[in-house]
């Protein structure tokens, strides 16, 4: 039997026939007449999400204050309820996991809640390559601590500039750590790193560990309750298609329930006495201690609707794909002559599955321009210095077909030279 051309047009269209998930691209208001590869930056919106919402506005328009009791689900309890539901798609108890504030915010409230540094235990361990706003946050955390962040954050380096070994983060979690903080998936290049390894290591060297999972909730499955991780925080808006400025979440391991958190608001306090007004705490005994302000209902809305599709599609059968998307990148790329000359592009993600999140980092030194390029040509990716153009095919709603034609546009840009007509300068995104 003669095997197919996969490097074909119509082999592409092949693919999205026999494709399970194919059915819920109509889910999604898709841009016409674009490729949309920036879901890990920002999904795209559900009809679902967008229904949600407009549910609420007319629960708000129709119940008045009364929506906090009686909304569909209540307004009241509306954190806990999409917690609940959460919960499943990232393996904990419903219990563990609020629905909540944003990522930074959640971040300060639990490195806030856990970092206790005492005696020679005081120093944070995060990587060189994480996102900006963690180590922001983290530095911050340490001089509320009356620590020096040039000596009590540790940052492990990168040998090659796009991953970190994960022998070189367990190697650094030496006897002065006491809060370890890592991206489950680093945001340049994709690279996944080893949770329950490396929650493992810090837990049998006297640490507590928390991760940033906004790479990975919506894109791949979780399990905090089995690796026993200690914390974790997410946004929504990325691979959950909650929309720009979504609520973010939280999970928190059983075994620090009952502590007080570090920033405690009237929302934490336990729902049957809340109203009471009283002026000492009482937390209520599960994750949702760890809520600070009211829940913003409308963007709490758009995860209700958006949670409904995942619930549905099924977060292993999303990973399936999004494996093979990538993998069909890869082949495309490299089986296709774009690695040598005269395209030079280059696969920066690792290459393994359980080492890859849901995008891939294509590098070129002409990087920022190609992106640029690509954008006009209606390609909608995004760049990060110094040499990446990510590329995120979103399980749900990119087709094989987008693909396999955005790759004939990697090809052409190099071809013609358009990409030099831009200068090096980046978009917002």
């Amino acid at each position: 039997m003669t095997e197919p051309d996969t490097d074909t047009e119509a082999y592409a269209r092949s693919l999205d026939a026999a494709d399970p998930l194919a059915r819920f691209r109509e889910r999604f208001h898709m841009l016409p007449e674009r490729i949309y590869l920036d879901g890990n930056s920002l999904g795209l919106l559900s009809h679902d999400a967008d229904a949600a919402v407009l549910a609420a506005m007319q629960s708000w328009k129709e119940q008045g204050i009364n929506g906090w009791l009686e909304g569909d689900p209540p307004w009241f309890t509306l954190g806990e309820a999409l917690g609940e539901r959460m919960a499943a798609l990232v393996g904990a108890g419903p219990e563990s996991v609020v629905v909540t504030g944003t990522t930074t915010v959640n971040l300060h409230q639990m490195v806030g809640s856990l970092y206790r540094p005492q005696g020679q235990r005081r120093k944070i361990l995060a990587t060189a390559l994480d996102f900006p706003s963690d180590i922001y946050a983290l530095k911050s955390q340490v001089r509320l601590q009356g620590g020096d962040p040039a000596h009590d954050l540790a940052l492990v380096p990168s040998r090659d500039g796009r991953t970190v070994k994960e022998e070189d983060i367990i190697a650094a979690m030496t006897d002065d750590v006491a809060l370890v903080l890592l991206p489950s998936v680093l945001y340049r290049s994709g690279q996944l790193l080893d949770i329950p390894r490396l929650t493992e290591a810090a837990h049998q060297r006297g640490a507590l560990i928390g991760w940033d999972c906004a790479h990975s909730v919506g894109a791949l499955p979780h399990a905090f309750d089995e690796w026993d991780v200690d914390f974790a925080v997410w946004c929504s808006y990325k691979y959950l298609n909650a929309g720009p400025g979504a609520v973010g979440a939280l999970y928190v391991n059983p075994r620090h329930f009952g502590r007080e958190p570090a920033l405690a608001g009237w929302w934490g306090y336990r729902k049957d006495q809340q109203f009471e007004m009283a002026h000492h705490w009482e937390g209520a005994s599960h994750a949702g201690a760890w809520q600070i302000s009211t829940i913003p209902l409308l963007s709490s809305a758009s995860v209700l609707g958006s949670l409904s599709i995942f619930e549905e599609a099924g977060i292993d059968a999303i990973r399936a794909k999004s494996l093979d998307q990538t993998d069909y990148l890869i082949r495309l790329i490299e089986d296709g002559g774009l690695a040598d000359e005269p395209y030079g592009y280059r696969i920066g993600t690792p290459q393994q599955h359980s080492r890859r999140g849901g995008h891939l980092a294509i590098e070129h030194e002409a990087a920022a321009q190609i992106a640029r390029a690509l954008i006009a040509r209606k390609v909608i990716v995004d760049f990060r210095k110094p040499n990446v153009i990510r590329l995120a095919p979103i399980a749900l709603s990119t087709t094989y077909h987008e693909l396999w034609r955005t790759v004939q546009v990697l090809r052409t840009v190099i071809e013609t030279g358009e990409h030099l007509e831009y200068a090096e300068v980046r978009s917002v995104t």
